[in-house]
C-alpha cells in the first residue's frame, strides 16, 4: 500500500513571535485512507483523525523549513566561540576528532579534519598539525600525495611524527596507465625521500607488504639518523630482501659504539632474521619499554644483552623456538629490565608443534611474576591442580589470563572459589554446588581457554547455568574465550574499554581483549595488523 508523508506547521503562539521551536509531525497514512482530513494544532482536540494518527505511533521530530529558517550566522571571522578557545584546548578537541576510532570494519577516517582546514585561518593553523602528525598510508596514491605535499611545503614535514604503513594495500586500481606510471610507489628511493622530508619522525610502522622496499639505507636512516625515533614496527617482514638488509645493517654497526633511541620495537613474525641481528640490535637499546619478538630466532644471549637501564613493560616471546624454558626463566627472574616492571607477558606456544613450559617451570614462573603484571599468556604450557593457588594470587591484579593445558572445569572453578574445601571430592559436578558467598575477590576481566580443543574441555559443564564462572557473581569477569565449532569469544556482559581509561591504559593502542601482538603505537588496528593482533591463534 502506497503511503504519503504530510508535514504541516503552525506559527508560534506568542505575539510578537518568540524564540519557541515549532514541532513538526510527519503524518504517514495510506493514499486511499478515508480517516484523514486536514488537521492543525488549533483544532486537534476536535479532530477524529488526530486520535487515529496518534494510535499509529507517529514519529516526532524537531526541524525547520524554508518558512522558518535558522537565524543568520552572527559571528565575524575569527570571533566564533570555537575559535576563541585557548589553543591548547582547541588542539585537544581536534586531536580527539582526528584520533577517533572508526566503526568496526570501517576504514581509516579523518572525519572533519579536511573541512576544518577550509573553515578559517585559526582552525587551519591548529588542524594542520593533526592532519600531518600521524600519517596513515593506505595505498600508493596516498603516499604520492604525501610526498607531493612535503615537497611543496617543507614546513609540513616538520609536523610529521608517525608514518604508518600498517593499512597499506599494494593492489591499487589506477584510473589510467599514465597515472600508474607517474605514481610514487613506495620504493627504497621514495622512502628515503620521505624520511628526509620528515626530520622529526618519532614512529615508523611497516608490515610485510613493503618489506622488499626497506633496504640498508632506509634502516640506517631510521636507526642512526633519527635521534628522536621511539617506535619501530616491522611486523611480518620476512622477505629475503629484508633479511639481507637487516643483516647488512647490523654488520655495518658491529664495531661502532652506537646506541638507539627506540623504546618500542616490534619484529613480530620476522621469522627469517638470523640470531646475529638480535645480538646487535638489543644491546644498543637503553630505553626499551615494549619488545615484541614473537616467532623470531632470538637467542638467550641476545636477551641477556639488553641494557640494565631498560624498563620493559610489554614483552612478547611467543613461539620463540630458539629459547628454552630455563633461559626464559633465568631472564625473567634475574634481569633488571623485566624483573619488577612487566605489565604484559606473552609466552604462548603452539602445542601442536612444541611443548611450552613444563609444570615445574610454570610453578617457578608464577612465583616470580611481579605485582605490576596485568596480562599473562601461558597457552601451550602444561598446567595442573598445583598451579591453582598460585594463579589465585595473581588474579588479585591480573586483567587478562590465557591458561595452558591440563586443567578441568573443576580446576577452573577453584580459581574463583574462596574456600577450596568445597571441592574435596574433586568432581566436576561439585562445582555446581558453589554458594555465591564463596566467590573469591579478584580483578580478572578476560579468561582465555582457547587452547583446549575437541573434548578436552567439558563445555556443557562450563556453560551450564549453575557454573559460577559464567554467572554474574564472578564479576568483574566479563569475557570467556573458548575454541570450538560453535563457540569463540563468548561475552556475558561486555564492558567498554577505551584507551585512556585509568584501569585499561596499560593496553596501549587498542581496546579489545586477547591481543596476540603488542602494539607499539596508540592507534587503530586494521587490515593486516588486525590479522596479526587478533585473528591468529598464537
Amino acid at each position: 500500500m502506497a503511503t504519503t508523508t504530510i508535514v504541516r506547521s503552525q506559527p508560534p503562539p506568542t505575539r510578537p513571535p518568540g524564540q519557541l521551536h515549532i514541532a513538526y509531525k510527519p503524518i504517514i497514512v495510506a493514499d486511499n485512507s478515508q480517516t484523514w482530513r486536514a488537521t492543525t494544532v488549533k483544532d486537534r482536540h476536535a479532530s477524529r483523525s488526530y486520535s487515529v494518527s496518534q494510535s499509529t505511533e507517529i514519529a516526532r521530530f524537531s526541524s525547520r523549513t524554508s518558512e522558518h529558517p535558522w537565524p543568520p550566522y552572527q559571528h565575524a571571522p575569527g570571533t566564533s566561540p570555537l575559535e576563541r578557545l585557548p589553543t591548547e584546548i582547541l588542539q585537544g578537541i581536534i586531536d580527539m576528532v582526528a584520533m577517533k576510532e572508526p566503526a568496526l570494519g570501517g576504514g581509516s577516517q579523518q572525519y572533519s579534519i579536511q573541512s576544518l582546514l577550509n573553515t578559517s585561518r585559526i582552525l587551519y593553523s591548529v588542524a594542520v598539525r593533526a592532519r600531518y602528525e600521524h600519517v596513515a598510508i593506505h595505498d600508493s596514491k596516498v603516499f604520492r600525495k604525501l610526498l607531493f605535499a612535503l615537497r611543496g611545503n617543507p614546513g609540513f614535514g616538520t609536523l610529521v611524527r608517525r608514518i604508518d604503513f600498517s593499512p597499506f594495500n599494494p593492489i591499487v586500481l589506477f584510473s589510467s596507465a599514465k597515472e600508474r606510471l607517474s605514481a610514487d610507489n613506495p620504493t627504497p628511493k621514495t622512502l628515503i625521500q620521505c624520511l628526509n622530508l620528515a626530520p622529526r619522525l618519532r614512529e615508523f610502522v611497516a608490515q610485510e607488504h613493503i618489506d622488499d622496499e626497506i633496504d640498508v639505507m632506509v634502516l640506517t636512516k631510521l636507526f642512526c639518523h633519527r635521534p628522536h625515533l621511539t617506535a619501530a614496527d616491522f611486523c611480518g617482514c620476512s622477505s629475503l630482501r629484508f633479511r639481507t638488509a637487516m643483516t647488512t645493517f647490523t654488520k655495518s654497526i658491529t664495531d661502532k659504539n652506537i646506541t638507539f633511541s627506540v623504546s618500542r620495537l616490534s619484529l613480530h613474525r620476522c621469522d627469517n632474521l638470523p640470531p646475529v641481528v638480535f645480538d646487535q640490535l638489543l644491546h644498543r637499546m637503553n630505553a626499551l619499554t615494549h619488545l615484541d619478538l614473537a616467532g623470531t630466532k632470538v637467542s638467550a644471549q641476545a636477551l641477556q644483552s639488553i641494557p640494565h637501564s631498560a624498563r620493559i613493560t610489554h614483552l612478547n616471546l611467543s613461539r620463540c623456538n630458539g629459547l628454552t624454558a630455563s633461559a626464559i626463566l633465568e631472564f625473567l627472574q634475574s634481569h633488571p629490565s623485566v624483573k619488577d616492571s612487566l605489565v604484559v607477558l606473552n609466552l604462548a606456544v603452539d602445542f601442536r608443534t612444541r611443548c611450552g613450559f613444563r609444570e615445574n617451570d610454570v610453578s617457578q614462573l608464577l612465583i616470580s611474576l611481579p605485582r605490576s603484571l596485568r596480562s599473562l599468556n601461558l597457552k601451550g604450557s602444561e598446567m595442573g591442580l598445583a598451579h591453582i593457588p598460585l594463579l589465585r594470587g595473581l588474579m588479585m591484579h591480573l586483567h587478562e589470563l590465557a591458561l595452558g593445558r591440563g586443567l578441568t572445569v573443576a580446576d577452573l572453578e577453584r580459581l574463583f572459589v574462596a574456600d577450596s574445601r568445597l571441592f574435596d571430592q574433586d568432581e566436576d559436578a561439585q562445582c555446581c554446588a558453589t554458594p555465591p558467598a564463596a566467590i573469591l575477590s579478584h580483578t580478572l576481566r578476560y579468561l582465555d581457554l582457547s587452547d583446549y580443543v575437541g573434548q578436552e574441555l567439558d563445555l556443557g559443564a562450563l556453560f551450564s547455568s549453575e557454573c559460577s564462572i559464567m554467572q554474574s557473581r564472578s564479576a568483574p569477569l566479563s569475557v570467556v574465550e573458548v575454541a570450538g565449532e560453535f563457540f569463540r569469544g563468548l561475552s556475558r556482559s561486555p564492558i567498554p574499554i577505551r584507551v585512556g581509561w585509568t584501569d585499561f591504559s596499560w593496553k596501549t593502542g587498542t581496546g579489545n581483549w586477547g591481543m596476540r601482538k603488542i602494539p607499539v603505537v596508540v592507534g587503530e588496528v586494521c587490515a593486516m595488523y588486525r590479522n596479526y593482533t587478533f585473528m591468529r591463534s598464537v
